[in-house]
């Protein structure tokens, strides 16, 4: 791919040929505020991405996982009524890991984020938790998130994938700093599924039961402790065993080696939002643990291999729309998008009654749904009312008023990035992830990934800003690749 000095290319357009407004910022109720179901642009991108393959995931298309436990060890009734978060109380789970941009075959272990997806058949219905063993996102707007993964796929002509391509969406959107320092560090290759962290990585609303509101973030820690490859082992694995991961966590359990991450949350008072030093729905950043501390919550065990693949993990739906009583969404535009997107995209992927599998049905007693016929339809209410409101015993629901899982919002509907915090910036977490939790010697392997992912075919002039993007998160990590990726290219 070239740059072109020539005239400014024309605008693009929507669907029906007339002019976009914007590729770049979803319609929200001001700046921070709720998006909207009336955004055309947002919509058709989000919904035609969904459907652009057939029928693998489009991104975190190669995975595997397993079923399991969750069982809440700690008293957080303070924070949420959620029945599957009371102490004591177990549910039945399922997990499913997997890479970002690769295909069905693409290795296990090429760099790239896992994704971390968690299901719980709770007693109040399927609660979804969506996210990755990264705490952080490249993005947070969702406008943007289909550009992204096509950046990371493959070009149109040849088919193969491309650095420059990848560089150029990175360096062009600098809110990618953090979440690109994690992929390039050492948790960009981790040892096996059961030796990574998961995060739920945007920020969720808990309710407790006196209606008091707090915001929280999911950390899901690995009891077998964080452990990540080298990069010359990955690439040999991808190599000699492309399932590398998902042989290694189906044995294990085989073997009854049952894998297990302890939940903690940090727990954000609902005021402190609106004053926090940076914007706290922001999914491109971490809240710092001196500011909110971890706190326990129970621990998931999975302890049972799938019968069958298709059926129970390549069927398996994963929606972050899918909360229940005690927990909700955010201001997070990147939440919102995704509580539209991702079920849409199972509808389109397995067909428009999903639900109905065994591997995605809620197991709660007595469902009264009024979703009705569709491809594949199995269940049915019989011959009772199809409609609500009726009077024939049917029951439905009429609730008014404001509900509990709500925020604050007032403003004119604009097309803007988030209002800025005073410590808001692209660089400085990714900044102190490098200077603060990376040691030396993985400093040094940074500098060594990122100057050889330059060298992959990375041209000018996107060259020029992946060096200074570098020395924009560290000055002297920044100079050190150009230097490295000039050792490489003179060879």
């Amino acid at each position: 791919m070239t740059e072109t000095n020539g005239p400014r290319p024309a605008p693009s357009t929507q669907e029906n040929g007339a002019p976009a407004v914007s590729d770049r910022n979803s319609l929200s109720l001001g700046s921070n505020g709720p998006l909207l179901l009336h955004d055309v642009r947002l919509v058709e991108t989000l919904a035609h991405f969904n459907r652009e393959r057939v029928p693998e995931r489009n991104p975190h298309a190669k995975g595997s996982g397993a079923f399991g436990v969750f069982e809440t060890t700690e008293d957080v009734s303070r924070y949420t009524k959620a029945a599957v978060f009371q102490p004591g109380v177990k549910t039945e789970m399922l997990a499913r890991f997997s890479t970002v941009a690769g295909e069905q075959g693409s290795p296990d272990t090429w760099r790239d984020v896992r994704g971390f997806s968690l299901k719980f058949y709770t007693s109040e219905g399927n609660l979804d938790i969506v996210g990755n063993n990264t705490p952080v996102f490249f993005l947070r707007d969702p406008m943007k998130f289909p550009h992204f993964i096509r950046s990371q796929k493959r070009l149109p002509a040849s088919g193969l994938r491309d650095a420059n391509m990848q560089w150029d969406f990175w360096t062009l959107n600098p809110e990618s700093a953090h979440q690109v320092t994690y992929l390039m560090g050492d948790r960009g290759l981790p040892l096996s599924w059961r030796h990574m962290n998961g995060y739920g990585s945007h920020t969720y609303m808990w309710i407790n039961a006196e209606g008091e509101k707090f915001w929280v973030k999911y950390h899901f820690k690995t009891d077998q402790g964080v452990v990540n490859m080298p990069g010359d082992e990955a690439e040999r694995l991808a190599g000699v065993d492309a399932d590398y991961h998902r042989r290694d966590l189906f044995d294990a359990i085989e073997r009854g080696e049952h894998p297990s991450w302890t939940l903690h949350v940090q727990v954000m008072p609902y005021a402190d939002a609106k004053d926090y030093r940076f914007n706290p729905f922001d999914l491109t950043k971490v809240w710092p643990h001196a500011d909110y501390p971890l706190i326990k919550v129970g621990r998931m065990t999975l302890n049972r291999n799938p019968e069958n693949f298709f059926a129970q993990i390549e069927q398996a739906a994963f929606a972050p729309s899918n909360q229940v009583p005690g927990t909700g969404f955010s201001p997070d535009k990147m939440l919102l998008g995704r509580v539209f997107a991702y079920a849409d995209a199972q509808r389109a992927r397995i067909g428009t009654n999903y639900i109905q599998l065994p591997v995605n049905k809620p197991k709660v007693a007595g469902a009264n749904s009024y979703t009705f016929d569709g491809n594949m339809a199995f269940e049915h209410s019989g011959s009772a009312p199809v409609y609500a409101p009726n009077s024939y015993g049917r029951g439905y629901s009429d609730e008014t008023g404001p509900v509990e899982e709500s925020w604050e919002a007032d403003g004119e509907m604009v097309r803007s990035a988030y209002t800025l915090h005073a410590a808001d910036d692209d660089f400085s977490q990714a900044g102190a992830l490098v200077r603060e939790v990376f040691d030396d010697a993985a400093r040094e392997r940074l500098v060594q990934t990122v100057a050889g992912a330059l060298a992959g075919g990375v041209v000018e002039p996107v060259l020029s800003r992946a060096f200074q993007y570098w020395k924009n998160v560290d000055q002297s990590v920044g100079e050190r690749i150009e230097s490295a990726y000039q050792a490489i290219v003179t060879k």
